[in-house]
């Protein structure tokens, strides 16, 4: 069905991408992401992403619009680039760390949407980004074989550096998941301070980088975000924690810092080797 536009206001714009906030002569709201350049591919992880977010009913998630036909996800417009239509969050509200904590816990706990991560399987529809990184998410039953090569391995690969590469061979035949049963969630992926934020007093997570793996794996941001005690024990309280988290963690924390190497460069490689080192010991 189609809506008048009332009026509308930029958000943000960047070189070749834009975001806009669009309002319909029913009142509703729209946040509507464009780029100058086809990112069609981009959009669609994007929307199925937060879809499998949504459906856990879990912790609130833009809800996205319908493009054409009624079908879930971004629209192609030939010639003159990609757009994207979801929910409005009006960010900025207080919320409670222990309710974000436990929404978290029962998004990871929910059934998952897709056909694939009901049977155990690790990936996600189609490929997508983490930042302006490719990230591959090619299904696979075995999660260790994911981890190491769909993203560590990957990362080292893009970086295309002998050090990491040689550190990286010592770190993959260590074992660190002996005695836990890894079953898929569907992970926001990105989780850092700019991605959640609160709207009208419900904590909120938004710009994902989503697949279905290992619950634990979503704390690999935890350094660029802030988690207090209460967000823990909001957490723990539906998941407790299993042992040898401590050390796992640094293994998802590496897979981010790598991926900051390749998109930003600098410290970021000191970063990477380290972890790496603390691993291969």
């Amino acid at each position: 069905m189609c809506k008048k536009i009332a009026h509308g206001s930029d958000l943000a714009c960047w070189s070749s991408d834009s975001w806009q906030r669009y309002k319909t002569e029913d009142g509703k709201d729209f946040f509507v992401k464009t780029a100058r350049q086809s990112a069609e591919k981009i959009f669609k992880g994007e929307a199925l992403g937060l879809n499998a977010m949504y459906h856990a009913e879990a912790v609130g998630v833009p809800k996205v619009d319908g493009g054409r036909g009624g079908t879930l996800g971004p629209v192609e417009v030939r010639g003159a680039g990609s757009f994207i239509i979801m929910e409005y969050l009006s960010l900025g509200s207080p919320y409670d760390q222990y309710d974000f904590g436990k929404a978290m816990a029962k998004m990871h706990l929910a059934e998952p949407l897709a056909k694939e991560a009901k049977e155990g399987n690790f990936g996600f529809d189609v490929d997508n980004t983490i930042g302006g990184t490719p990230q591959p998410n090619k299904w696979d039953k075995d999660w260790v074989r994911f981890f190491r090569e769909q993203r560590i391995g990957h990362q080292v690969n893009l970086a295309g550096d002998g050090q990491l590469e040689r550190i990286w061979d010592k770190v993959a035949r260590r074992t660190l998941f002996e005695g836990i049963q890894v079953k898929p969630s569907v992970l926001h992926g990105d989780l850092w301070s700019g991605n959640y934020g609160g709207s009208n007093g419900r904590p909120c997570i938004y710009d994902p980088a989503v697949y279905y793996g290992h619950h634990e794996a979503e704390w690999g941001m935890s350094w660029c975000a802030s988690f207090g005690s209460n967000f823990w024990k909001g957490y723990r309280e539906l998941i407790p924690e299993d042992p040898g988290f401590r050390e796992r963690r640094v293994l998802y924390e590496l897979y981010h810092k790598l991926n900051h190497y390749n998109l930003f460069g600098g410290g970021y490689y000191s970063d990477a080797v380290s972890l790496m080192e603390s691993l291969a010991k």
